[in-house]
């Protein structure tokens, strides 16, 4: 494939960068943190926030660069995957960057990597750094991609982090055992740095990780809690109590963020937590958390759309732990309601109790292989749902999820439900976007 240029499109750049690297994922950071000390750009911005969590984590870093933005502070985000556009991955101000500044980004990464191999993650983690240390960003909040140690955001030294739920996911390269990842996890922190874990129950092994390396963790339950909700003025809200008792914060009430689902609260929690301990660093003031809470935005998180006058749910739940988010979610919201599913999930996730967890809510079942490397076939999808006690009868096989997405909306008897990976959702609103159904 020939060698892309300046002038070349942001799609060009990221088709090679696949065909020079078919592997998506390398864990391990010598390779690109070499690269980035020779562009220095391991030090992208004045003040590094970091986000590790098996769910929450896109959640998290919305709401914390929301605030930070309403606080007037210059926030670059970099998040993965995408759902439409590899911009969505680095944004300004919640602004998603340009192809140009981009394609000009993997440019200057291309001349300085010498013979070293980086993966297309690797790249768009350098991309990011590069754009936010050439934008002057003030704090650069940055989502860990896979476990923590050993990925490409690790090559940073995050100034503060901030760990989410913990659960089992990517079974093929972290296994599954909650233990060990919550370890890794925690390799993201450093000495001395604030820490702050908003799951509610996490493993032994991440309080024995941050004693050792002399980490200052801050966790739900024990050194921070939240009350749901209350009824405040016909308006739910919420407080969370801190033990330093930080500005009005503390035991005030807060709006609910603007991302549906009740287990926000949880994230919102967390990313308070987290600015209650750097607010020497990051003062932002009790409007601004306020403003950022109600103002943020996530796409793909339980979000609802009216496709040809027919109700259709978006969620990426795509492990255990978020299906039961979401199972939750319907439960709370339409308990009445069962849905056609637009359905289909990875290879590598612990699929069958993600099924078992929602079938109770969904009547017909339309199953696409998603084309994709670590997708799960038709046959393998199919005996997924029959494993989980799926009737044959209520599973209808299409050859793409643009012919599920046909499929599914001439069923005009029940909202829709898309699910399953990222990928899913992705590959349904493209196709609903192709046919002018949004």
């Amino acid at each position: 494939m020939t060698h892309p240029s300046r002038d070349s499109g942001l799609q060009v750049w990221i088709d090679w960068l696949l065909s020079m690297h078919a592997q998506e994922i390398e864990l391990g950071i010598d390779r690109v943190a070499k690269v980035a000390v020779q562009l220095k750009i391991n030090r992208p911005a004045p003040f590094v926030i970091s986000v590790a969590g098996t769910n929450g984590k896109g959640s998290s870093v919305a709401m914390l660069s929301s605030i930070l933005d309403a606080g007037g502070y210059k926030v670059g985000t970099y998040t993965s995957p995408h759902i439409l556009r590899f911009n969505e991955r680095i944004q300004l101000n919640g602004k998603v960057v340009s192809d140009q500044q981009i394609v000009d980004a993997f440019l200057e990464i291309e001349l300085a990597r010498g013979d070293v191999k980086l993966t297309y993650f690797e790249f768009s983690t350098l991309a990011a750094l590069l754009i936010f240390k050439q934008e002057h960003v003030e704090v650069a909040v940055l989502e860990v991609g896979l476990g923590g140690r050993l990925d490409a955001v690790n090559l940073v030294d995050a100034d503060a982090v901030l760990i989410t739920a913990i659960g089992i996911d990517h079974i093929e390269w972290l296994g599954a055992d909650r233990s060990v990842i919550a370890t890794e996890k925690a390799g993201i922190t450093r000495a001395n740095k604030p820490a702050v874990c908003s799951d509610p129950n996490p493993p032994r092994s991440l309080f024995d990780y941050v004693i050792e390396k002399q980490v200052p963790l801050h966790s739900l339950g024990r050194d921070f809690s939240f009350k749901k909700p209350m009824l405040n003025e016909s308006q739910q809200a919420w407080s969370i109590s801190l033990a330093n008792n930080w500005l009005e914060v503390h035991d005030k009430s807060l709006p609910f963020p603007a991302l549906k689902g009740q287990f926000q609260l949880q994230n919102a929690a967390g990313v308070l937590a987290l600015l209650s301990e750097v607010q020497q660093s990051l003062p932002v003031d009790y409007l601004a958390i306020c403003e950022g809470l109600m103002s943020v935005s996530h796409p793909g998180r339980l979000e609802r759309l009216i496709v040809n006058n027919n109700d259709w749910l978006i969620d990426v739940a795509h492990n255990p732990q978020s299906a039961d988010a979401l199972a939750e979610y319907l439960s709370a919201s339409d308990p009445k309601h069962t849905y056609s599913a637009v359905f289909s999930v990875l290879s590598d996730k612990d699929s069958l109790p993600m099924v078992k967890t929602l079938a109770p809510y969904v009547r017909k079942w339309f199953i696409a292989d998603l084309a994709i490397p670590r997708s799960t076939s038709l046959s393998q999808l199919t005996s997924l749902l029959l494993t989980a006690g799926v009737k044959q009868d209520n599973i209808i096989v299409s050859d793409s999820i643009d012919d599920a997405v046909g499929k599914v909306s001439t069923v005009f008897s029940a909202p829709v439900l898309v699910w399953g990976s990222f990928f899913t959702v992705s590959q349904t609103l493209t196709s609903l976007k192709h046919r002018d159904w949004l």
